[in-house]
């Protein structure tokens, strides 16, 4: 293993301390050691590669420089602020790998005895704070023996876990005894594809088992692939549980389960104790002494079985620790972590750093994948708001405020020449990207010598800029630089928002597929291929399969209402036909139906007609922002003997992810292709995607395929098992286009 990461397991002390401090960018750190290394005198040695064995850990690492006439060995440190802000417990571990360097070199060079030097370099002021120490080759050694010993039980224990974890894996037999029809299909191709190191994208069909059908195989191919973990991302926490009950079933009851640790990730805020306190020391009970009681709990955690939040929780409250950043700590350590999207594909993703720093090989898989397009665009999409500028330029310092009042100046001088309520700029306005990046510096500046009294605003402003400044430095065709206007008061007063929108995702996670051993995007909505492939970026030998589905023609009828339009100009016209149409399928088979249409407004005008008309079919609505009660009382309606029909917006949270199966929905109406609303965002979408795929792909991509992907998602609740029967009425004569019919599942026509 490495140096550093062995440190960091045995060396860690005190409180978890994440106050602000500013630190040097990767870069600048590169820069920093260079500069220094390029002081020293010739005969220096940069960069010293230097590896050693004790008992069964063989360590590796690069020291930061050597100079042998003095027998100096140095390790380099750059920081900005005050060099008395540098945390005591930093220093330590800082110290810590820097003694177990000069024991792997006293050992190389046959020295007694060395000179080690922690040398600080301000990458601002260039200044460099040596502290210097004489040490005996034979005290350093002992202190790498200490740091081995601490480690090497953990080490025999995790040797131990993976052996026996693999052996298990093999021997896996198939929960359910045999397959579904398409699971085992399903299975076979991602099983394949971690073979042979490939990307797979698998349209499948709702009710073969999906989590089931993909976890299975990756676990059967880990050992021979030499596979370290499996991570699971899904884009709700619906997703999630799906997941771990499958991880359940596939390791089998206690005591007799397969070793599989598994792991839950949650966000932040969903994950904290105390959301009123600051994450250190000082404030929060579970930061301070952190790393002293860390050992004690990862050594429970590991041992407690699988941890969704609430095992993890109940673990980190008996060691009173964080459970987030416990949770973090156990990724280390687990063989399939469970989590968001984000975890592995955003900017700052986790498992993904991990990944490439650990150099571990992963699988990864990733439910209802239709999602991720749509989630990636907002992972690479920044806004800054005029607004929040004006506020802290206020409250700011002299120092920071001339600052902000240079870009508020440059930003004016954008809103006067754009008048437009909204427009895509042809390119970035330098003005507005040079300013800014002098308040971010100014703005770090006054950060790194007021530590302690930092103003909330101002550093929310803070780290608001910096993402935008740094999606602003990898701007390209990808993304649309735009300008929307804030109204409220004179034209010439209106604030606006600037945005870097990102429209093709593929840039940004072509390198996350390549990170990845395997991977596996499974959806019951992946059609057609090409539009997942060059949006998401996926590996030019990815492979696509569309999985045989389970369920038959005969089980669902399928209807096109060819005579109506609900395209804008025909909204009030197709009203009535409508509500008549829900009537009699409703007096024809009394039940439970979902009828969906494209907006809030155009759903209300339905429901009310439908009860003026017809007020002897019982309904219900979807509102606005329902909170978890009210989405479960919805849900409640649709009962298995309850009959009536209730109202949802197309893409909304009844769209998809929820299961109603039998006589708990027996049919479906969508009064709409689901395409998004012509406006300048998405035409801007559709010029950048004809350009880059072609005209015709322009508007497809931009509206038709998004769009069918909702229809298809929607239709999809009603048939969920093999026994079930229902209809579909697909209402819009655009639906009886051929290229619009090859969009929609095969099975569906037999």
């Amino acid at each position: 293993m490495a140096v550093r990461a062995l440190c960091e397991f045995t060396a860690k002390q005190g409180d978890l301390d994440l106050r602000f401090t500013p630190s040097p960018s990767a870069q600048e750190g590169i820069e920093g050691h260079a500069t220094v290394a390029a002081r020293r005198g010739a005969g220096y040695e940069a960069e010293l590669a230097l590896s050693g064995e004790h008992g069964q850990l063989r360590l590796r690492g690069r020291a930061d420089g050597y100079d042998p006439v003095r027998r100096r060995l140095e390790e380099v440190k750059t920081y900005r602020g005050e060099f008395d802000a540098i945390p005591a417990n930093h220093r330590a571990l800082h110290w810590a790998q820097l003694k177990v360097y000069g024991a792997l070199l006293c050992r190389a060079r046959g020295l007694t005895q060395i000179e080690l030097a922690l040398v600080y370099f301000h990458v601002d002021t260039l200044q460099e704070t040596p502290l210097v120490e004489t040490h005996q080759a034979e005290a350093l050694e002992a202190f790498l023996a200490l740091q081995a010993g601490r480690f090497a039980g953990w080490a025999a224990q995790e040797m131990a876990h993976r052996a026996a974890r693999d052996a298990a894996w093999q021997a896996l037999r198939f929960p359910h005894g045999e397959f579904r029809r398409g699971q085992r299909m399903l299975a076979e191709n991602v099983y394949r594809a971690a073979v042979r190191g490939r990307c797979l994208l698998a349209e499948a069909p709702t009710g073969i088992g999906k989590t089931v059908g993909t976890l299975f195989p990756l676990l059967k191919a880990a050992p021979g692939e030499r596979l370290d973990k499996v991570f699971f991302l899904t884009a709700k926490g619906s997703g999630r549980q799906l997941a771990l009950d499958a991880l359940a079933l596939i390791a089998g009851p206690a005591p007799q389960a397969v070793p599989l640790r598994v792991l839950e990730l949650t966000a932040r805020d969903k994950a904290c104790e105390h959301p009123d306190k600051a994450c250190h020391g000082e404030s929060c009970p579970l930061a301070k002494g952190f790393y002293d009681r860390l050992p004690a709990a990862r050594a429970e955690a590991v041992q407690a079985g699988p941890l969704p939040r609430e095992a993890l929780r109940e673990v980190a409250r008996r060691h009173a620790v964080c459970p987030y950043y416990l949770a973090q700590e156990l990724v280390r350590w687990a063989d399939v972590v469970v989590g968001d999207y984000n975890h592995f594909f955003d900017t700052s993703a986790l498992l993904h750093g991990l990944t490439r720093a650990e150099n571990w090989r992963v699988a990864v898989l990733v439910d209802e994948a239709h999602n991720l397009v749509e989630r990636a665009r907002a992972m690479y999409t920044a806004e800054l708001d005029q607004a929040a500028l004006q506020a802290v330029r206020r409250q700011a310092p002299a120092p920071v405020k001339r600052a902000l009042n240079r870009l508020h100046k440059a930003w004016a001088a954008v809103n006067e020449a754009h008048p437009a309520d909204y427009q895509a700029l042809a390119e970035t306005p330098d003005n507005v990207a040079a300013t800014l990046q002098q308040a971010i510096a100014t703005i770090a500046d006054h950060l790194a010598e007021q530590p302690a009294g930092v103003d909330s605003e101002l550093l929310r402003f803070f780290f608001d800029a910096n993402h935008f400044a740094r999606l602003l430095e990898s701007f390209g065709e990808h993304s649309l630089f735009d300008l929307t206007r804030r109204g409220g008061g004179p034209r010439t007063q209106d604030t606006s928002v600037l945005c870097v929108r990102n429209l093709l995702p593929a840039p940004f996670l072509a390198p996350r597929w390549g990170a990845a051993h395997t991977a596996t995007l499974f959806s019951a909505t992946l059609a057609p291929t090409a539009f997942y492939r060059d949006l998401l970026g996926l590996p030019e030998d990815a492979v696509a399969v569309d999985v045989e589905s389970p369920f038959e023609a005969r089980q669902l009828a399928v209807h096109v209402a060819r005579g109506i339009s609900t395209r804008w100009q025909h909204r009030e016209a197709s009203l009535a036909p409508i509500a008549d149409l829900i009537a009699r399928q409703y007096a024809e088979r009394p039940g439970n139906y979902l009828a969906f249409f494209s907006s809030f407004d155009y759903l209300h005008k339905a429901a009310a007609l439908l009860a003026e008309r017809h007020p002897q079919v019982p309904q219900w609505q979807q509102a606005r922002g329902m909170d978890t009660a009210e989405r479960e009382a919805f849900l409640a309606r649709f009962a298995a003997d309850g009959r009536g029909v209730g109202f949802a917006v197309l893409g909304g949270q009844f769209g998809e992810g929820i299961d109603l199966p039998g006589r708990r929905l027996i049919g479906a109406f969508i009064a709409t292709l689901g395409l998004p609303p012509l406006n300048e965002v998405n035409e801007r979408m559709r010029e950048r995607m004809a350009a880059r795929f072609g005209p015709a792909q322009g508007h497809d991509y931009t509206y038709l395929y998004p769009g069918l992907q909702k229809v298809v998602q929607a239709a999809g609740r009603v048939i969920r098992t093999t026994s079930d029967e229902g209809v579909i009425h697909l209402i819009d004569d655009r639906f009886g286009r051929p290229a619009v019919q090859r969009l929609l599942p095969r099975w569906w026509a037999g």
